[in-house]
């Protein structure tokens, strides 16, 4: 009977574990209208989620699979901005979590897109299997490689710390007669649960997360955007498109004062742990 009780009791706390898991990505899948950002960009994601469609006449880019339950949403958005999602032939991510990437084998199901990862991302990710199925990689990239379809240049930036190998994507966009200089950044972030100081899984974090600045500040930036649309303000963005003014996705001065805020929380992070490791 005391047998019965506690493997009750562990399949509950399974489901509850399981259920909680679903409320949390249902948080993340929250749906928010596809649109066109500039030139060739459309946004695909959720309401914090930030996946980017760069559309080509030899097909699309796709940046971010998010969830493997996002995945139908990215898909219809995707059409509902006239587009085919088969016709994505490119599919690139930020960095290995899972609110990013974890949709590549679905995508690449449906599509037969060509999977390209950074390098030291590779480990993460193929530990990454949502029911089983094997992370597709059909590329391994480097800091400052080019992908290039149909005219579309992006450079892949290692801008690691959040992830050994997350990173950021720069491209140049023509609009309105003029040229941009994008960057949709991977994540430059310190979580809550993160450790700095005496790391056994990633010993460099620290000295990675300098190197993630230097590289990220050291970008040409007109339009600013990210992984998570809470990075650059997506929502309050999208609302002032309808009002006819400038592009409010030009703003270089929210991605210089995204790094000062995330740098400053990233040393504070960094100062607390040192201190605690030298009691």
């Amino acid at each position: 009977m005391k047998q019965i009780s506690m493997t009750l009791s562990i399949l509950l706390c399974a489901a509850a574990g399981v259920a909680q898991a679903q409320n949390a990505q249902d948080a993340f899948n929250k749906p928010f209208p596809p649109y066109k950002v500039m030139g060739n960009i459309y946004f695909v994601g959720t309401e914090d989620l930030g996946s980017f469609l760069i559309t080509t006449p030899e097909g699309h880019i796709l940046i971010n699979s998010d969830f493997e339950s996002t995945v139908p949403q990215i898909r219809a958005s995707v059409e509902k901005l006239g587009f085919k999602f088969t016709d994505i032939k490119i599919l690139l991510g930020s960095h290995a979590h899972g609110d990013h990437m974890e949709g590549d084998a679905l995508v690449k199901e449906l599509t037969a897109a060509q999977v390209m990862v950074m390098d030291q991302d590779v480990p993460a990710l193929s530990r990454m299997t949502p029911h089983g199925k094997p992370h597709p990689i059909d590329r391994v990239i480097h800091d400052g490689e080019e992908v290039k379809l149909g005219g579309a240049t992006l450079v892949a930036h290692l801008t690691p710390g959040h992830t050994k190998g997350c990173s950021s994507w720069t491209l140049k966009v023509q609009d309105g007669g003029k040229t941009y200089n994008v960057v949709i950044l991977g994540s430059i972030g310190v979580n809550a649960n993160y450790i700095l100081v005496n790391n056994k899984d990633y010993p460099q974090i620290a000295d990675d997360y300098v190197r993630g600045f230097k590289a990220l500040r050291a970008l040409p930036c007109d339009v600013f955007l990210g992984s998570h649309g809470r990075f650059y303000g997506m929502t309050e963005k999208y609302a002032k498109m309808k009002d006819g003014g400038p592009n409010p996705f030009i703003d270089p001065a929210g991605y210089r004062a995204h790094l000062d805020l995330q740098e400053k929380n990233f040393k504070a992070k960094l100062a607390e742990q040192q201190t605690a490791a030298a009691r």
